[in-house]
């Protein structure tokens, strides 16, 4: 059975979706404000949060902002208004996993969700073929404990940004396009939203190049895209 924790104020669409994520497939578990959607999903464990923007305490923008810095890696699929393009981009930016926009069918919300169900159970046999971990200059990498760390201290990374640093650097050398790495970080590939792989860069690159205008680590692959530094 599958845990969903949903952050929904609207009572009519928590309602719908209580219906339809029923067992024994699913277990849902829902409440209406922020806050709390913090608290549960950082002392519970879900397999995948459903996240409305607009809800009546703090921001779903908030919420995952605050999850992701607690290193809370649960999937999250955000609910966002139609047509507004700049909340899809933002919640991409922000560590989110996928998105749907309302007023959405619950026919499409299901498939994305066992859709991204299926990925993170996909991404959880260890390939054998990279390393568990990777020292290169101050940068030392731990691929089963997910930790980084530069010159002896922490990075607070992400889960999308430890990902993005932990392929680059486990294929030296090897340029990557903008579009790959979506592909292979978030799961899907929409063109258009590569800049959410541009914003990612440029945060790593602040948290571990001691000078950005001369980068060590991450380089820029011109007319390709990024590659880690052999």
């Amino acid at each position: 059975m599958k845990k969903i924790l949903l952050v929904e104020d609207d009572k009519q669409i928590s309602e719908m979706l209580h219906l339809h994520f029923n067992a024994p497939a699913y277990h849902l578990t829902s409440c209406e404000k922020g806050k709390q959607a913090v608290v549960l999903a950082t002392t519970e464990k879900y397999d995948l949060i459903i996240l409305d923007i607009m809800l009546p305490d703090i921001s779903g923008w908030e919420v995952l902002k605050q999850l992701r810095m607690k290193e809370c890696g649960t999937p999250v699929i955000m609910l966002t208004s139609l047509g507004e393009e700049a909340d899809k981009v933002q919640g991409l930016e922000l560590g989110a996993d996928d998105y749907i926009t309302k007023p959405f069918s619950i026919l499409e919300l299901m498939a994305r969700t066992k859709a991204l169900l299926r990925r993170t159970e996909q991404s959880k046999p260890e390939d054998p073929d990279t390393p568990e971990e990777i020292r290169f200059k101050d940068i030392h990498i731990d691929k089963v404990k997910r930790k980084a760390t530069i010159r002896n201290e922490r990075l607070d990374l992400t889960p999308k940004e430890f990902d993005l640093l932990y392929l680059l650097a486990s294929n030296p050398g090897k340029s990557f396009s903008r579009f790959e790495l979506l592909e292979l970080i978030w799961g899907f590939a929409f063109e258009g939203y590569e800049h959410t792989v541009t914003a990612h860069i440029n945060r790593l690159r602040i948290k571990i190049e001691p000078d950005l205008s001369k980068p060590e680590y991450i380089l820029t692959s011109w007319g390709i895209g990024y590659r880690f530094s052999e």
